[in-house]
């Protein structure tokens, strides 16, 4: 495929304008393509072949969304790999990680999007009242570069699964996937207008979808401060805004837990995928008297990872952009400044390493709750050790924070990370190193964002609900 191309109305097309833009390879600051750049008279042609393809496909009955699901499911498996080397190489996780987790977590939510749709009951009875759901409209998908399938496919999948129409607008520093996934949604024989991508920035295509009077939902991952932005701009058209946001998730660490293996799970999860994610533990919260192993606990960790496959449990790649290279060295290097202590890693690459926005996995111990490396998202691997005297202490340091997406609870017994769970204000909490799971709903309170994303919930993101009265003869 010509990565200069946009794909608008069941083909690949030409873009009206002529900017462009590089795509980089952040382990080797190169080069890899080159994209367009699309004006509001591409997303004006997008859209409009969205609005025409909406009446169609929203009538689709349940059994022919299936077959496509089924038939984009089939496809996005035979090309996998391929998938596997884009997300590798535009935003640099490892292929190990690529592999295990950024394509499987695309193909899980394309699955239980299949899942849901199966079962969903659209029509309830309510008395004589019929309470029937229905497909919003015409869906704005504006998608984040630092996990892009991931990303994608949760808004996509429900929202085809919903009988909705699609304009997407990828991150342009990370849209190759997304651009092989339109192919591989166009050759499963989606309709055409159905799904359509333009690529481009956020003040144009972004603000454009956010603002375009014949968008009925704008569904958004990225920053607080750019997703404050879009609901500013969805306003004055009165569009549904769904949101994820940022983090700044606290672990809670009790001390009745087994310290070593809280510890390493909770600073193996803070440096997953170069801490480039939003719900990552990045605030480990520890009581004062373990603070120091736990310091020795997270120093080892960190000096086991690797910036290479050769040890894929410890493998960390680069972050995913100059922008956010340059804007992580700023944060460490400002949190050294005002006081802050770190106990392994820092400013620059790590030793040996001469290319690529590879970062030095950095600790900070006894750090204080105001400081503001314990408040600001830094997203990139840079972990807080906050010490706590009482578990009350532990939950008013984890709730003071403007975020609320996730929340981290390890403790001696499942009862008492239940008890702490419940205090939290957070959209989800792990408790005792539990996995994430793509059935229950996926997002947070707060400045976090709002809407849920994932599984049922993920779905109803994109319908409307009707009431039908007299529906039914009175008995």
């Amino acid at each position: 495929m010509n990565y200069q191309d946009f794909y608008i109305d069941g083909q690949w097309v030409k873009p009206l304008g002529g900017d462009t833009l590089a795509v980089i390879d952040p382990s080797t600051e190169g080069a890899i393509g080159v994209i367009s750049l699309g004006s509001r008279a591409d997303l004006d042609l997008a859209v409009a072949a969205a609005r025409r393809a909406f009446p169609l496909y929203a009538a689709w009955s349940r059994e022919q969304r299936l077959d496509l699901l089924a038939a984009i499911i089939e496809g996005y498996r035979q090309h996998s790999e391929a998938l596997v080397e884009l997300v590798h190489r535009e935003m640099g996780a490892p292929l190990s990680l690529a592999r295990s987790a950024h394509v499987p977590a695309g193909l899980g939510h394309l699955q239980r999007a299949f899942e849901v749709l199966r079962n969903y009951a659209f029509d309830q009875p309510h008395g004589t009242t019929l309470i029937s759901r229905e497909p919003i409209g015409v869906c704005g998908l504006i998608t984040p570069w630092n996990w892009p399938l991931n990303q994608l496919t949760c808004k996509l999948a429900p929202a085809l699964a919903a009988g909705c129409t699609l304009v997407l607008k990828p991150s342009e520093k990370a849209p190759l996937s997304a651009m092989l996934l339109a192919d591989i949604l166009h050759r499963a024989g989606v309709p055409k207008g159905v799904f359509n991508l333009v690529n481009g920035d956020g003040p144009t295509l972004g603000d454009g979808i956010a603002r375009h009077p014949d968008i009925d939902m704008v569904s958004f991952t990225g920053s607080t401060g750019a997703g404050i932005a879009v609901a500013k701009a969805a306003a004055d058209t009165v569009k549904r805004v769904s949101q994820e946001l940022g983090g700044k998730s606290a672990n809670l660490i009790l001390a009745d837990a087994d310290i070593d293996s809280a510890v390493r799970h909770g600073v193996t999860s803070c440096f997953r995928n170069s801490g480039q994610s939003c719900n990552a533990p990045t605030r480990l919260l520890i009581p004062r008297a373990l603070q120091a192993q736990a310091v020795d606990i997270a120093r080892s960790v960190a000096a086991q990872i690797c910036f290479d496959d050769s040890h894929p449990a410890s493998a960390m790649g680069p972050l995913a952009n100059a922008a956010q290279f340059e804007r992580v060295q700023a944060l460490i290097g400002a949190a050294i400044d005002q006081g802050a202590h770190p106990v392994c890693g820092g400013v620059g690459r790590p030793d040996g390493v001469s290319r690529g926005y590879y970062t030095r996995p950095t600790v900070f111990a006894d750090v204080h709750p105001d400081m503001p490396i314990a408040r600001e998202e830094v997203f990139g691997p840079v972990l807080v050790i906050i010490p706590y005297d009482t578990e009350d202490e532990a939950v008013a340091i984890a709730n003071d924070s403007p975020y609320g997406l996730s929340g981290y609870v390890t403790a001696g017994t499942l009862d008492r990370a239940r008890s702490v769970a419940r205090r939290l204000r957070t959209g989800m909490v792990h408790l005792n190193g539990s996995k994430a799971d793509n059935g229950a709903p996926f997002g947070g309170y707060k400045q976090s964002g709002n809407g849920r994303e994932w599984g049922v919930h993920g779905l109803e993101d994109y319908l409307e609900v009707k009431s039908m009265f007299g529906y039914e003869p009175a008995a």
